[in-house]
């Protein structure tokens, strides 16, 4: 049988195993693709929120906050004096919007280390030379640890992982999948704290701010729970590559290579000996920098200690941490820089930071539209009474919090099909889950890791997220017949796998009460 047969039965199976949900996807497709921007998205909703305040305020909607025993009634928001508020409120919802601050200070840091090519040189360092024998568990820790780079995570890791599985001679064409799953699905696991936990921690704040205008949410609120989850997402998508898709990678049969062929990679693993320079002195760097944040923080009165002398969210270095995270970035991204040449003089350093800056304007420009919209529902008291109903109605169940927090992690994955973007759906539902869960006496904290799995897990499967198309690209370049129905016999066994171990890996974290994070309980006691 010629190759090509082989690949039209092969195409033709694969599609007829997958018609059902080829269907449900396309839906998924239609509907997604009908939604506006989120910039136009989250302006529609204030109008919306605008609307239904006058209509509620009207008929008299209140609720009891059992919090404060106090009355809440809904505000209308066309009254003389909310319209006031309204217009004179614009500016400071925007500049004092929580995330907004937080991740300008952790991008310019970043920035720096991204451009000076460290990032870039730690994810290939990490996979080349790798055994073959750890080939899989290695790319797909590389992917789960790569969300230090933001979204150039993808463009790294994706031909990256293809380039490994084909130096060691298996299929590069899973290689590609594997790094692409760890990367998405993974997204929120990490070794360290990135922009995404402060955007998360920022909306999370916001929306606890509902019932508790004194809790904060630290972008190392999940710290403790993302280090552990990124070896266990690596482990599921290992499990499930070598014990299911090895086999089903194993009957594909690849396009013969084109040496001259332009669309060949151009992402080589091998590192320079200045590069290898650069990370050793990077290295040396990272320990300078952990040594003298110890000594600063170890006297008993030390400006990064609270009151009280401990590290609670009011210290200094809890409420300081993005700012010390973005120095961490760019010291070493500047340590790094000099060392390999990337950086020759001072003035390469703001343009770095400019230069890094320009991929996160349009998170910048939906953080303006977001933060009327909260603004907004927070003034008309809509988001407090609903999160009360909501816990009433919760409470009147009896189903127990195990039942309330399985519901709130298959909603956030179903959403995840139609909304991609990370931000942009806690940025609707945080809102709503938080204070609702908060009633119930479940801490922002445990309802922003459960968003986490739920969110990152189905992201993979969804045609809706952008870099579904662009991995599929990816795989082309070694199998130009791969289609959707190809990717997705790869990417739903690798999504279902990384949905159940995170999964369980969430409910043990949960009922054994271990802290999220520094600081970061399980429970919140109202009151």
């Amino acid at each position: 049988m010629s190759s090509n047969t082989a690949g039209t039965e092969e195409k033709s199976h694969s599609t007829a195993e997958l018609s059902w949900l080829m269907r449900l996807l396309i839906v998924i497709e239609k509907v997604g693709n009908k939604l506006p921007h989120p910039f136009w998205l989250f302006l529609s909703l204030a109008v919306i929120v605008m609307a239904l305040s006058a209509i509620f305020s009207a008929t008299g909607l209140s609720a009891v906050n059992p919090a404060t025993d106090e009355t809440v009634s809904v505000t209308n928001l066309f009254s003389t004096e909310s319209l006031r508020e309204i217009v004179a409120g614009a500016t400071d919802n925007f500049v004092t919007f929580p995330p907004l601050g937080l991740v300008i200070i952790v991008l310019l840091g970043v920035a720096v280390a991204e451009q000076s090519g460290l990032i870039a040189a730690m994810l290939r360092g990490t996979i080349a030379g790798a055994s073959p024998k750890w080939i899989t568990f290695i790319v797909a820790l590389a992917g789960t640890a790569s969300s230090i780079a933001s979204d150039a995570s993808y463009m790294i890791m994706i031909p990256l992982g293809g380039l490994a599985f084909k130096a060691v001679g298996r299929n590069p064409l899973l290689g590609c999948v594997v790094a692409y799953a760890a990367t998405s699905g993974g997204y929120s696991a990490a070794p360290m704290v990135n922009s995404l936990d402060t955007i998360l921690g920022g909306l999370s704040t916001s929306a606890a701010h509902i019932i508790d205008d004194s809790y904060t949410v630290s972008p190392v609120a999940n710290f403790y729970f993302n280090f552990v989850s990124m070896f266990v997402v690596a482990a599921a998508v290992t499990l499930m590559t070598e014990l299911v898709l090895t086999k089903r990678a194993d009957q594909l049969e690849l396009d013969p290579e084109d040496e001259n062929d332009p669309e060949n990679f151009d992402v080589t693993m091998a590192l320079e000996p200045k590069e290898k320079r650069g990370l050793a002195v990077a290295v040396i760097g990272i320990v300078a920098c952990a040594a003298i944040l110890f000594f600063l923080a170890l006297p008993a009165d030390s400006f990064l200690r609270d009151e009280s002398g401990s590290f609670g969210p009011e210290s200094g270095l809890m409420a300081g941490i993005a700012g010390i995270i973005g120095v961490g970035f760019f010291l070493v991204g500047i340590v790094y820089g000099y060392a390999t040449g990337s950086i020759r003089k001072t003035g390469d350093i703001p343009d770095m930071m400019s230069r890094g800056l320009l991929p996160f304007v349009p998170v910048i420009v939906l953080f303006f539209a977001a933060s009327q919209f909260l603004a907004l529902f927070t003034m008309s008291n809509l988001g407090e009474i609903l999160a009360i109903k909501g816990a009433e109605f919760f409470g009147s169940l009896n189903t127990g919090t195990f039942v309330i927090l399985l519901g709130g992690w298959l909603l956030t994955a179903l959403g995840a099909m139609f909304l991609t973007s990370g931000s942009g759906l806690w940025t609707l539902m945080a809102p709503v889950l938080v204070p609702m869960f908060m009633l119930l006496s479940i801490s922002p904290e445990t309802t922003q890791a459960l968003y986490r799995i739920g969110d990152s897990t189905t992201n993979i499967i969804s045609p809706m997220s952008p870099y579904f198309v662009l991995v599929l690209g990816f795989i082309q370049r070694y199998r130009k017949d791969a289609g959707i129905g190809t990717l997705l016999s790869f990417t739903i066994p690798l999504s279902f796998a990384m949905f159940v171990f995170w999964g369980l890996l969430f409910f043990i974290w949960w009922a054994t009460g271990i802290p999220w994070g520094p600081g970061a309980t399980t429970s919140y006691q109202m009151g």
